[in-house]
């Protein structure tokens, strides 16, 4: 297949960007990138995706989310919730308890649905559902596959629902990095996913330890998110949570270190020397008024630093402009925040990926996967190569997303998914979030 004219954005630095370019498709990965004509021309007989002057660029990568999340939109709460603690125990912790293995399948195509149509073609989920562990992830994974997303999962290991909940999704996490992470396929990988320091004592760290032995899969795990991650660790371990989360031996280039907005000087220190992944996910943190990751700081340092959403938006566009804002904010200067906002989506996802997958993903380039998206957007003002993030930072949605194609296959034309039934799935999931409210 040729994807083609267009604005080709190929967020490789050898080649930019194609006033009227194209890729050429072969298999799950692309061929070829270059002007639409001449490629059209060289190969006659291709089907030909026609972009119509569109964007057409790399599929989006969001680097944390929960697809256990996707019941609570507009959903309230009736317990007093006026801080993060009681945000966990009233929202977060008394839905994840309530799904059922049908209600995980559903979140998850509801979220894969969201993200599609945002334009993310591939996402690292951070799963949780402890009365439905058992088999969790495969349900998620079998999801994915029926609607083509690219995806990392890994299930929230915590002592909060006792020790047998604690081995259950111990297991699950270990029995799916080992079926998943093979040779055989590049769609769907597995980490171990954790909590957070402060639920997950040194008892089951060391059954972790022991699970994962001979395992390198990385861990996904929230990292001073709240202040009270630190205080706990202090309390109970008398020292910060990344100075435990290194004895313990979990850093590394594959683990993320989800958030990091309650960190010193020396636990960046600590990521950086491990080169740890930190993800930020700005709009999650604003909401739970929990602070801001220190973004520069981290760069400076020279750490490996994606951006997600933390399932508060699945349009990682979106994540871009506020992350951008928020860094501004947040020191009070106007002239950050725009250049790292850029650098987190464009080179730090793609980074993360890297690690999990054998090919390039956030990249229209010979070689890599053909995760390619198209957009509505017409500039009025001039485009190219040199500023093309600066266009979608302040100009991107993404509901202007019109096509998406992931691993060489459609998976949405003319903002019509084709793999699923979204109708009956939409109409399901009503039945089930409606059903699981009134007991919240």
């Amino acid at each position: 297949m040729i994807i083609g004219n267009g604005r080709l954005v190929t967020n490789d630095p050898e080649h930019p960007y194609y006033e009227n370019g194209a890729i050429r498709i072969v298999g799950e990965v692309i061929e070829e990138v270059g002007n639409f004509e001449d490629l059209k021309a060289k190969y006659p007989d291709e089907e030909v995706l026609d972009a119509k002057g569109r964007v057409i660029m790399p599929g989006m990568i969001n680097a944390h989310t929960h697809i256990y999340s996707s019941y609570a939109r507009g959903m309230g709460v009736s317990k007093p919730t006026r801080n993060f603690p009681e945000i966990l125990e009233n929202l977060w912790w008394a839905l994840d308890r309530s799904l059922t293995m049908e209600d995980n399948e559903l979140s998850a195509y509801t979220t894969y649905i969201d993200s599609i149509r945002n334009g993310v073609t591939t996402l690292f989920d951070h799963h949780a559902s402890p009365n439905a562990a058992a088999g969790s992830l495969f349900t998620l994974a079998e999801a994915a596959k029926d609607i083509g997303i690219r995806g990392s999962f890994s299930m929230e290991l915590s002592d909060r629902d006792g020790e047998e909940i604690a081995g259950l999704e111990i297991k699950e996490n270990v029995d799916f990095i080992k079926a998943m992470n093979t040779d055989e396929q590049d769609m769907i990988k597995g980490m171990f996913g954790m909590h957070a320091s402060f639920t997950i004592s040194d008892k089951t760290m060391e059954k972790v330890k022991v699970a994962m032995e001979g395992i390198d899969a990385g861990y996904h795990i929230h990292v001073g998110e709240g202040r009270e991650d630190q205080y706990d660790s202090f309390e109970k371990y008398d020292m910060r949570v990344t100075e435990r989360l290194l004895g313990w031996g979990l850093l590394g280039p594959k683990t993320i270190a989800v958030h990091a907005v309650n960190v010193n000087g020396r636990e960046l220190d600590i990521l950086a020397e491990t080169d740890t992944t930190v993800v930020h996910n700005p709009m999650s943190n604003m909401g739970n008024a929990v602070g801001a990751t220190p973004v520069l700081g981290m760069l400076r340092r020279g750490i490996r630093l994606g951006l997600g959403t933390d399932a508060y938006t699945h349009d990682m566009f979106e994540s871009i402009k506020v992350s951008k804002i928020l860094q501004s904010h947040r020191l009070a200067n106007p002239t950050v925040g725009f250049g790292e906002a850029l650098k987190l989506q464009y080179e730090g996802n793609p980074a993360i990926a890297a690690l999990h997958f054998k090919r390039p993903l956030g990249v229209l380039k010979p070689g890599a996967y053909a995760d390619v998206i198209t957009l509505d957007y017409y500039p009025h003002t001039p485009f190219g190569g040199d500023n093309w993030k600066g266009h979608l930072l302040f100009g991107g949605y993404g509901r202007m997303t019109n096509d998406v194609v992931i691993n060489g296959k459609t998976v949405m034309r003319d903002r019509e998914i084709l793999t699923v039934d979204e109708e009956k799935i939409l109409a399901r999931t009503t039945e089930r979030a409606a059903a699981i409210w009134p007991n919240l």
